[in-house]
């Protein structure tokens, strides 16, 4: 068995000595589907553990070839003498254990990229400035040349808010979803969502601008009387609020779903009910749905995908709030621009 040891200098402000996330990183790295111990770290002085520790153990978890790699910049006198002269001595206590020393980090082409992206970041403290250095490497590391061109806020908010490029592929939008979604939001239209995060995530500054406001519906779980009580034993909360939202506001022009699929499910039912009186104005309502879960999260999107009134929706498991709120927050954006 082989086993890896990460050697830091160790510190007396004990935050610093953090090496062991690089040693878990390193170790999901080049072991991803290991589950033993075979990445550790030690330190030359101030924690724990030393490095003739760091060394026994990786023994007694059974290694007989250990590689130390002294995670340093230079080839310092720690480098070059002290942990050397220790593995020596390892070498005596334990002969039949193999040791193989590497360099230090020392100067590496890679390592001019990390400091490059250390300057380039140090002036993008603001949130605005993260949020655009970040946009800046989501389009670097993913090809959206082929993306219809009034998705394409869309799906990068998307990708920004989960730091998932799947959505690229699995994000479906109607033919009208954009369109209906920007002019709700400039008519003033009210959002209605399926439960509270979604509605705290809404960018409230850019949706009142327009006169509109985001509203959630969800009752209580101790609330009402006993004969509602048994009615709504077979339904959700969020499926209730959904309902009541819209027989009670006649002003929505959004409906969010990011975590009820029984919600999403009671749209589609509400909006083909003919004897629903908000049925005939559904090709002005933007519906998205984006629920998470495994249980009919991706049935309820795939029936959705297949409706003629306004969507947008992902056809996999994931979803979520975030991705609801990254969807609206972006129409908000795209709203504000000239028309």
């Amino acid at each position: 068995m082989e086993n890896i040891i990460l050697i830091g200098h160790g510190s007396p402000r004990k935050e610093a000595n953090n090496i062991e996330l690089i040693g878990k990183l390193l170790h999901n790295s080049i072991h991803p589907e290991c589950s033993n111990n075979c990445v550790r770290v030690a330190y030359l002085q101030f924690a724990a553990p030393d490095i003739s520790e760091a060394i026994k153990e990786c023994i007694q978890n059974g290694a007989r070839r250990i590689i130390v790699h002294p995670f340093f910049l230079t080839s310092g006198m720690h480098v070059t003498k002290d942990i050397p002269e220790m593995i020596e001595d390892a070498k005596g206590i334990y002969p039949d254990v193999e040791f193989i020393y590497t360099e230090p980090l020392g100067t590496h082409e890679k390592l001019i990229e990390i400091v490059k992206d250390r300057i380039k970041s140090a002036g993008n403290s603001a949130p605005e400035e993260i949020e655009k250095r970040s946009f800046q490497i989501l389009s670097e590391e993913i090809d959206l040349s082929n993306v219809q061109a009034e998705h394409l806020p869309v799906i990068k908010r998307v990708i920004h808010a989960t730091a998932d490029f799947e959505f690229r592929k699995t994000l479906v939008f109607h033919p009208d979803a954009i369109k209906t979604g920007i002019d709700a939001i400039r008519s003033g239209k009210d959002i209605l969502t399926d439960v509270e995060m979604v509605k705290a995530g809404i960018n409230k500054r850019l949706l009142e601008k327009w006169g509109g406001k985001v509203i959630c519906k969800i009752p209580s779980a101790s609330g009402g009387t006993k004969d509602i009580r048994q009615k709504a034993e077979s339904r959700t909360r969020a499926e209730r609020g959904i309902e009541s939202g819209l027989k009670e506001n006649n002003n929505i022009g959004i409906i969010a779903i990011g975590n009820a699929p029984t919600a999403l499910l009671k749209v589609i039912e509400i909006f083909n009910n003919s004897k629903s009186e908000i049925s005939n104005l559904k090709s002005q309502i933007l519906v998205i749905g984006v629920p998470v879960g495994f249980v009919k999260a991706f049935e309820s999107k795939a029936l959705l995908s297949k409706q003629s009134f306004p969507f947008i929706t992902n056809l996999s498991r994931k979803g979520g709030t975030s991705v609801a709120v990254a969807i609206i927050n972006a129409l908000l954006k795209m709203a504000g621009e000239d028309k």
